[in-house]
Parts: C-alpha cells; sequence; structure tokens
C-alpha cells in the first residue's frame, strides 16, 4: 500500500501498545495504590470522557491540520504526561491523582489520534483498498492494544508503577518519530490537493450570522456541519445509536471489572493473570479482522455485525452470575470478536459514504455520541458499585446488552437491511 501508509501503520502500532499499556497499568496502578472502587471507576470516566467533551473540536481540526502535525504534537504531549507520572510514582507522590490527571491527557489524545487515522486512510490508500487497509489497522490495534499492551502492562506494574508510565512513554515517543517520516510522503501526496481541500472543507461565509471574520462561529459553524450530516443519513445515524447503548455496557465493565477479576475479587487474578485475560479478548478481534471480508461476503453484514451484539452480553453476563475463570474468558473471546468486525465494517461505510473533507468531522461527532457512553456508563458503575456491588453493576449491564441486541434485530429488520445491502456488503 506503499511507504505513506507504512509510516501511518507503524505509527498506530506504537501508539496503539502505548495505548494497550497504559489503558491497563493506570486501574492496576490505583488499585495499588489503595483506590477504592469509585476512584478506580473515575479513572475510567476521565478516561473516555473527553469524547463527548472535545471530541467534535477533535474533528475538526484534523479536518483542517495535516494528518502528521496532528499525530505528532499529540504523540509529544503524551511522552510528557507519562513521563511526568512515571517521575511521580518513583518518588511517591500523589499516585491516584497522578494517574486521574494521566488518564486525562489519553482521553484527549484519543480523541484527535483515533479521527486523524481515520481521516488519513481514504488519503494514502486507493479507494479499493480501503476495507484491507482497514482491517490491516483494526488487526494491528488489536495485536498492540489488547493482545501484548495488557499483559505486558501486568508484568510491568508487577515491577513498579514507574517501569509502567515510563514504557508508555517511550512507545508514544515512537509514534511521534513515525508521524516524522510519514510527514514526507504526506507532503508529495497532498501539496497539490490540499488547497482545494481545505476549500471545501470550510462552510461559505453565509453559513453564520457573525460572516467570514467571526472565527469562532466559523469554527462552530464547521463542527455543526459534522453533527449534522452525521445525523441526516440514516444509516450512519442508526449505527452510531447503536454503538452508543452498547459502549455503555462497555464503560459500566471497563469501570469495575478489575475490582472482579483481581485478588481479592471473585477471579482471584494477580495483576499479570489480568493482562492475560484481557489479552484473551484480543485473540478473538485479532482472528475476526483477519476474516472479516470472507465472513461479511459470506453470511451478509447483518449477520456478521451481529456477532457484536452477542458479544457485548458474553461480555459481561458470566461475571454478572458468577461463573468460572474459563466461561468470562470465553466471553470475553467472543467480545473482542464482534468488537473488531463491528469497527471494521463501520469505518468502511463511513469512509465510503461521507465526503472526503467531512470525514474527520463526521467520524468525530459519531464518536462524540457513541463514546460519550462510555463515561456515562463508568459514572453509572462507580455509583451502582457504593450502592448495590461490583455483581449488581455487571448483572445491569447485562439487562442493558439484551435490550441492545433486541434493538438491533428491530431495527435491522424495519429500516437498515436495504442500506446495508448497498454499502456494507461492498468487498
Amino acid at each position: 500500500m506503499g511507504r505513506t501508509f507504512g509510516w501511518l501503520w507503524f505509527g498506530a502500532g506504537a501508539a496503539n501498545l502505548g495505548d494497550g499499556v497504559m489503558l491497563t497499568a493506570l486501574p492496576l496502578i490505583a488499585l495499588a495504590a489503595g483506590a477504592s472502587p469509585g476512584e478506580i471507576a473515575l479513572v475510567a470516566t476521565v478516561a473516555t470522557v473527553a469524547w463527548p467533551l472535545f471530541g467534535l473540536h477533535a474533528g475538526s481540526i484534523v479536518d483542517r491540520v495535516p494528518a502528521p502535525r496532528v499525530l505528532l504534537a499529540v504523540n509529544a504531549a503524551r511522552v510528557v504526561a507519562f513521563t511526568g507520572l512515571a517521575a511521580l510514582a518513583a518518588i511517591d507522590g500523589p499516585v491516584v491523582a497522578a494517574v486521574t490527571a494521566a488518564a486525562l491527557v489519553y482521553g484527549l489524545a484519543e480523541t484527535l489520534v483515533d479521527t486523524a487515522l481515520v481521516a488519513a486512510v481514504p488519503k494514502v490508500v486507493p479507494a479499493a483498498a480501503l476495507t484491507p487497509a482497514n482491517a490491516r489497522l483494526e488487526a494491528t490495534v488489536n495485536i498492540a492494544n489488547q493482545l501484548v499492551g495488557p499483559p505486558l502492562a501486568g508484568w510491568l506494574v508487577a515491577v513498579s508503577s514507574t517501569a509502567s508510565a515510563a514504557t508508555g512513554s517511550a512507545l508514544y515517543a515512537l509514534a511521534g518519530l513515525a508521524a516524522v517520516g510519514l510527514s514526507s510522503g504526506w507532503r508529495r501526496r497532498h501539496a497539490a490537493g490540499a488547497a482545494s481541500r481545505a476549500s471545501a472543507a470550510s462552510p461559505p461565509p453565509s453559513a453564520s450570522p457573525g460572516g467570514s471574520g467571526a472565527p469562532e462561529t466559523a469554527t462552530a459553524g464547521r463542527v455543526r456541519e459534522g453533527l449534522a450530516f452525521l445525523w441526516r443519513h440514516p444509516l450512519q445515524r442508526s449505527l452510531t445509536v447503536l454503538t452508543a447503548v452498547m459502549n455503555l455496557v462497555w464503560g459500566m465493565w471497563l469501570a469495575v471489572f478489575v475490582v472482579h477479576a483481581v485478588t481479592p475479587g471473585p477471579l482471584g487474578l494477580s495483576p499479570a493473570g489480568y493482562g492475560w485475560l484481557l489479552t484473551a479478548m484480543a485473540a478473538g478481534g485479532i482472528g475476526a479482522s483477519l476474516v472479516t471480508s470472507a465472513l461479511q461476503r459470506r453470511l451478509g453484514s447483518g449477520a456478521v455485525l451481529f456477532i457484536d451484539c452477542l458479544g457485548t452480553i458474553a461480555l459481561v453476563a458470566p461475571s454478572a452470575f458468577g461463573a468460572p475463570l474459563w466461561v468470562v474468558a470465553a466471553g470475553a473471546v467472543l467480545a473482542g470478536a464482534g468488537s473488531s468486525v463491528w469497527r471494521i465494517i463501520v469505518a468502511v461505510i463511513r469512509q465510503q459514504t461521507t465526503p472526503a473533507g467531512l470525514i474527520g468531522r463526521v467520524y468525530a461527532a459519531s464518536r462524540v455520541i457513541s463514546w460519550g457512553a462510555l463515561p456515562l456508563g463508568s459514572a453509572v458503575a462507580g455509583v451502582g458499585a457504593g450502592l448495590v456491588g461490583v455483581q449488581g453493576v455487571l448483572l445491569g449491564a447485562s439487562t442493558v446488552a439484551v435490550v441492545a441486541a433486541i434493538g438491533f434485530a428491530v431495527v435491522w429488520r424495519v429500516r437498515l437491511g436495504e442500506a446495508f445491502g448497498t454499502a456494507a456488503d461492498r468487498p
């Protein structure tokens, strides 16, 4: 797919390995520092709250600023943040507060990096290569973020909190170097078309009461364009709402599962064992990403996407009902497979049905809505853990997951079948 995509791919791998280490390590560091279940849930909430607060603006930035520049700046900020966390952990500073602050930086960075990657793919590969390019990135994300990252994080935290934070910082530095390599190929490919794309993405002066001389109003108009396009597009709107409901479940699970899994929780795992359990989830995602195109052709998009609905149930129901470790692990594998399939197919639909100058803003608008459910789920879980316990939170999440699966089946039959047949079943 060319050297330019290679740099994008390498940078995504390094950054997502850093994400896998830090997203797993942050709650473990807080747990080791004596944080309560509510404080651990707060870490998960802070790590995901950036999407509803900042996501729309992240899309506007990505549609105006070249992806290499965004990726370099954001990875530099992450290096600073996690180097600071490593230093505070080394001197026995306020670790729980430092973890919460690092989680906020992680979340803000994710809005920009993920949006930049999605917007960059159709600019560095031909249209015919969109599905394999997205599948390759998805497999890499799963390998780095979930297969390698969690067990590495568990081992590093067992060594020291400082080691885990410093490793994350080093990986983000590698991602920043990849952004430097990406920039040269990016300039060659897009120098001629950059001006026309920027012109097409900008709202006309008459679109805002303040006219072209009001930058704040113009920026707000650009942000609203992405949200308006998403909401007027029945297929993308429906997928976004369905994703939000399922992410509510994932947010609840993320907030409390570490308490359920790690000693003295019912599963009795060590930090390293917890990392390996998350690795099982990644294995499902990697396998699914390799066969998504074939499954889509053979079964159709509806059946393949329904795997994610079943996987979301399997993510929480075994723990809610006190199932043994092997059942919980099997559910994690199915959840990882379904999540990977969903992301690949929905990414291709978005890239095929969105104008080039709007991809960043439409993607960000979708993530604001769908991923905005993650901090909501985490906050609900944090409150619920104090009222009904961790098991009660997981039981409530299981109920929501079943409702989401029923909702997908109904919406598919009534509204989406024909649209998927034309947009999603393409190879």
